[in-house]
């Protein structure tokens, strides 16, 4: 197929350009980021032929347009969209967004074969941004959404030799490698599994293993003692081959399987670092729900935890959400000009304004002394005690050795008739949970390089380069960490929480 012409006049934007008249479908459009993809397409691209929704029903709103309506388009997401023109707006998602009531991980997206077909043939590209993001997943859960729904995603796109595919992974596919990560086939630091000669790894095989490990615990357990099974399964198997945790794991294997059933077709991967909240838009500090850092930003805030394992010196990596959208919608427009390739990009901030975790920590615990006030959702009251990273030795050292006595005294209390937790070791014990889940990603050994991703953007032009920015120099630490991802995490992660279930109940209306 002859290429598109993707360097644009100075005076056009590329990404609008070829994405006029086009139709995507997007998977994810529930979660934090397919909301800000969506929302970034809608107000960027008002050309763009169509843009096609697959979401599953719950038991609460069973038809995807329905669950939509209730959950999606009544996000604070789309404020500014209402803001400018809420007329325009509604009519848009009248028109041009369709919504499909599927399920990625079902053979034909639970569809008719015949209506599959007919969404392939329809479709231009197709953004899958649905994943599980439990660090600690059942192994048969991640694989089904992390890994083996993406043979679902390849069918789709082997019914259309045109369809473009991007598929968001994630940066920390690196696994326990260290040094330089750059855009490329991440090797396993683990145990050896067999590469194919056109570079990505062959692992049928053990999928199939993995599958057998899964079926022989299910068959000796039941109940919640199953549900640790299989999580301490994944985790012993993602140690096993070089990986921290069963998410990270899970999602190189689907890169390993997209990469084998769409060779020689369009497949972009998007690995974004730790993404959280906006850097300007749709807002400075949009965010939903907490995140990976905010964990334990929310446990520090609150008192629960003042120690955590990490290493102050290494590179934290952070990216803010919009520049993750902006970086798939820049590869969509790339992909659609210029296809048949496979292309890796990494969205991160370590290699080229790298902060590194002490320095997170300090700005946080210089606005939480000096305007903790200012963030009432977060902070109940000023914080007391410092936020301390050590060494892992250390931190296992000292916190075992507070847990015992603890341990001890409270069983003394309940003996005494006393049933109450000592909340000296509720506290403890919320600290280890945390440490067991994020440790990982506060002892850094690696940075994350994202050069292509630069000169991507670069390629672009100056225009695009305004409308989609993907560089991570742009952002000013001190004020990102200290104003706008606090207050972001004080008005949308937290406050929004008491408002959802009243704002999801009422009626979205179109202006008179």
């Amino acid at each position: 197929m002859a290429k598109q012409q993707l360097q644009p006049g100075t005076s056009e934007s590329g990404v609008l350009q070829q994405l006029r008249g086009k139709h995507v479908l997007i998977t994810g459009t529930t979660g934090f980021l397919g909301k800000v993809v969506l929302e970034k397409l809608i107000r960027t691209v008002p050309d763009i032929g169509g843009i096609h929704l697959l979401i599953r029903g719950n038991k609460r709103y069973p038809g995807a347009r329905e669950r939509f309506d209730n959950e999606i388009a009544s996000s604070s997401v789309f404020n500014r969209l209402r803001q400018d023109d809420n007329e325009a707006f509604e009519n848009f998602l009248e028109e041009r967004v369709h919504c499909i009531t599927g399920e990625v991980t079902e053979p034909h997206f639970g569809l008719t074969p015949e209506r599959f077909r007919s969404l392939a043939g329809q479709m231009d590209a197709f953004i899958n941004s649905a994943a599980s993001v439990n660090f600690r997943e059942e192994l048969d859960k991640a694989l089904k959404i992390n890994t083996l729904c993406l043979e679902n995603v390849a069918a789709l796109a082997k019914l259309n030799s045109t369809m473009a595919v991007i598929q968001v992974s994630t940066c920390y596919v690196n696994g326990k490698n260290s040094g330089q990560v750059t855009e490329s086939v991440i090797k396993p630091a683990g145990e050896a599994i067999p590469r194919s000669t056109d570079g990505y790894y062959e692992i049928d095989e053990l999928v199939h293993l993995l599958q057998d490990k899964v079926a022989d615990v299910r068959s000796r357990y039941s109940g919640k003692m199953l549900e640790k099974k299989l999580v301490d399964l994944g985790i012993r198997e993602a140690n096993l081959y070089g990986w921290s945790d069963t998410y990270t794991f899970t999602k190189w294997l689907g890169e390993q399987l997209l990469m084998k059933a769409l060779s020689g077709r369009s497949l972009t991967i998007v690995r974004p670092a730790i993404i959280e909240s906006a850097l300007e838009e749709p807002s400075p500090g949009w965010i939903e729900g907490v995140k990976v850092a905010d964990a334990i930003i929310l446990a520090y805030a609150r008192g629960k935890v003042s120690l955590f394992p990490g290493k102050r010196s290494g590179i934290i990596d952070v990216i803010p959400v919009d520049l993750v959208a902006n970086s798939i919608i820049l590869s969509l427009a790339e992909t659609i000009a210029e296809p048949g390739q496979r292309r890796i990009y990494q969205c991160c901030s370590g290699s080229s304004n790298p902060i590194s975790l002490g320095e997170f920590i300090d700005h946080l615990m210089a606005e939480a002394k000096s305007s903790y006030a200012d963030y009432d959702q977060l902070f109940y009251r000023k914080p007391t005690k410092p936020f301390i990273a050590v060494n892992r030795k250390l931190f296992d050292v000292v916190v075992g050795g507070m847990r015992l006595p603890l341990s001890i005294a409270g069983k003394a209390l309940r003996l005494a008739g006393q049933n109450r937790e000592l909340k000296v070791l509720k506290n403890l014990d919320t600290t280890r949970s945390l440490a067991t889940i994020f440790g990982f990603y506060t002892a850094p050994d690696y940075t994350f390089r994202n050069d292509r991703l630069m000169a991507l953007a670069s390629r672009m032009g100056e225009l695009d380069r305004v409308l989609f920015p993907v560089d991570a120099r742009q952002i000013d630490w001190q004020l990102y960490l200290r104003k706008i991802h606090l207050g972001g995490l004080n008005r949308y992660a937290l406050n929004e929480r008491k408002l959802y279930s009243l704002r999801a109940a009422q009626p979205r209306k179109k202006a008179a």
